[in-house]
């Protein structure tokens, strides 16, 4: 009998469909819906001592979602077809792609907003976990939630699959990346980076998962080599630009929009994009890099692309 999470993660085998690909709103929306359930289903709540209730208030009702969302993009670029025509086990191996980079990613920010890193009170527009649970509690859950990415992709029938899909997800997490990046972030307080450094920690700290979300979704959906390459450079350029804006949202946006601590990253002397460039060179590089983004679906053509240029585009222009 299944578990609801396994049934959550699963699906039926969808009809094959030549309709054309819907707009950007109702393609996120499906495909967002469809992560909530799963994220839902997977968060029990039964876990001991309210570690369940954090873990599901650290995941739930809260975020963008961009990860997942470059996931299912790039396996429908890599497939060739929209989600709803994806083969059943395709289908169910990006779902769970999808939920692992979400999971990963809201582990990194539980523990990243404990007094011990950034001391942050606010996320997604309430208190830190931390802040509503205490922190041994905060980081009890996201060391859960950790766990729990790599269990969503090694329980699948594909074992290769998963096994591949957990190491790149390994990767991006670990020291050459995403933690590693965070350590440097905290070693660059109070010091000028130049630009070389600051590209070098970012790429870490916050493009690695965005490139691994891209990868993991161009694997799952069957990428051959030259699609491959062509969706890692997008997915290079999109993290580095993604974190370029953030450093402008924090300069330009308030609290209340952005959902957590508004000029934190000045207030702590921390090395930032406008901090290097001004804030009008940080604009112009983030236009830049997503050029460069636009121009990798172009260089070796990606069919299916256009979700992929639509989050690029999103990117750029996001208010938080």
């Amino acid at each position: 009998m299944q578990t609801p999470m396994q049934s959550a993660l699963q699906t039926p085998n969808p009809a094959p469909t030549t309709a054309p690909a819907p707009d950007f709103s109702a393609w996120s929306a499906a495909r967002l819906a469809e992560v909530e359930r799963a994220l839902d289903a997977a968060l029990a709540p039964q876990a001991p001592a309210a570690l369940g209730l954090a873990m599901r208030y650290a995941v739930l009702d809260g975020g963008k979602r961009l990860r997942p969302l470059l996931v299912w993009a790039a396996a429908e670029a890599a497939a060739g077809a929209p989600a709803a025509a994806l083969a059943s086990a395709t289908h169910t191996a990006v779902l769970r792609a999808a939920c692992a980079v979400e999971l990963i990613h809201a582990y990194s920010l539980v523990h990243d907003d404990l007094p011990c890193m950034d001391n942050d009170v606010l996320r997604r527009g309430k208190p830190t976990v931390h802040v509503q649970y205490g922190e041994a509690t905060a980081l009890l859950a996201g060391d859960a939630l950790q766990v729990l990415a790599f269990e969503l992709l090694l329980e699948q029938p594909d074992a290769a699959l998963g096994a591949a899909l957990a190491l790149q997800l390994a990767r991006a997490a670990g020291h050459l990346g995403m933690a590693g990046g965070q350590a440097i972030d905290l070693a660059s307080v109070g010091r000028r980076l130049s630009l070389a450094e600051l590209e070098d920690m970012h790429r870490r700290k916050t493009g690695a998962l965005l490139l691994a979300s891209v990868q993991m979704g161009a694997l799952a959906g069957g990428a051959d080599a030259a699609a491959l390459a062509a969706l890692t450079r997008y997915g290079q350029a999109l993290g580095l630009a993604f974190q370029v804006i953030d450093d402008v949202l924090d300069v330009v946006a308030d609290s209340g929009t952005l959902g957590k601590t508004a000029g934190k990253d000045a207030a702590a002397d921390k090395p930032t994009f406008v901090s290097l460039m001004g804030l009008n060179g940080a604009r112009q590089y983030a236009h830049d890099l997503l050029a460069q983004a636009h121009a990798a679906l172009h260089e070796r053509p990606v069919a299916a692309a256009q979700t992929l240029h639509d989050l690029a585009d999103w990117v750029l222009h996001r208010s938080h």
